[in-house]
């Protein structure tokens, strides 16, 4: 039987026809390249499916690549979903099909390809082939102007009461206007933006910053269902303490 929310995203996604078999079950005893098949030829009946080929590799995360070459759909799935249950490889298969052909990603395998993901074992399983697999190259503390180590140990003392642990920190590599800091939990690591370092840059700028990016060791991502909140209400609680917070964000709006 359809549930209401894939009934509804059937509703909303008239793009897809949908048949109600389709939906109802992903075959257990479909290889991941038969799951693929069988989606290409529910999404567009009328076009031959064609031949498909997956291989599952030893990324550092959960991203999934789908290319069409030759007339062969290739899938490149991460090895953390090696042995996912076959709804999850079906919610994956559409996901990756209307991406590949700029259709809407129909909301119920989005959920459900979330839902997944989201859960405590697939979290901590993704974590650590972060920690093992990933790259972090982290250039240290000291810049030519400010010191990150410094500044956090400042911070931490009137706004923490002295008690977080200081993690790796780090300039970014380039001068990035986009990415002016972020947390790594993977790596324990908070890295902040080059632009910083330079002369002209308002210190409270950096220090507001390198606080927000505090904040997350204080307050981690909460994960609920499909839902991933990164900042909390309590997070968001904890930034209005900041002093001069308002001036701070006025002359990040200017770099």
């Amino acid at each position: 039987m359809l549930n209401s929310e894939e009934m509804q995203a059937r509703r909303e996604e008239g793009d897809f026809e949908l048949s109600a078999p389709a939906l109802e079950s992903a075959l257990l005893f479909e290889t991941p390249p038969e799951i693929f098949a069988r989606v290409f030829r529910t999404l567009w009946p009328r076009t031959p499916a064609p031949q498909v080929a997956v291989e599952f590799r030893p990324y550092a995360n959960a991203h999934s690549t789908l290319r069409l070459e030759g007339g062969r759909l290739l899938a490149w799935l991460p090895d953390v979903l090696e042995g996912a249950p076959a709804p999850v490889l079906e919610a994956l298969a559409f996901i990756l099909l209307a991406k590949l052909y700029r259709r809407p990603v129909p909301p119920a395998y989005a959920r459900r390809y979330r839902l997944y993901l989201n859960r405590r074992d697939i979290r901590g399983r993704l974590a650590l082939l972060r920690q093992l697999r990933g790259r972090k190259q982290l250039s240290g503390a000291r810049g030519q102007h400010h010191d990150l180590e410094e500044i956090f140990e400042e911070l931490n003392r009137a706004h923490f009461g002295g008690l977080l642990a200081r993690p790796a920190l780090s300039w970014s590599r380039r001068p990035s206007r986009s990415m002016l800091g972020h947390y790594d939990p993977s790596h324990n690591a908070i890295i902040i933006s080059r632009i910083f370092d330079q002369p002209g840059i308002p210190r409270l700028a950096l220090e507001y910053v390198v606080f927000h990016e505090m904040l997350h060791l204080r307050y981690p991502v909460d994960h609920r269902g499909a839902r991933r909140r990164v900042h909390t209400r309590e997070f968001r609680e904890a930034e209005k303490a900041f002093p001069r917070l308002g001036e701070a964000k006025a002359l990040l709006k200017h770099l």
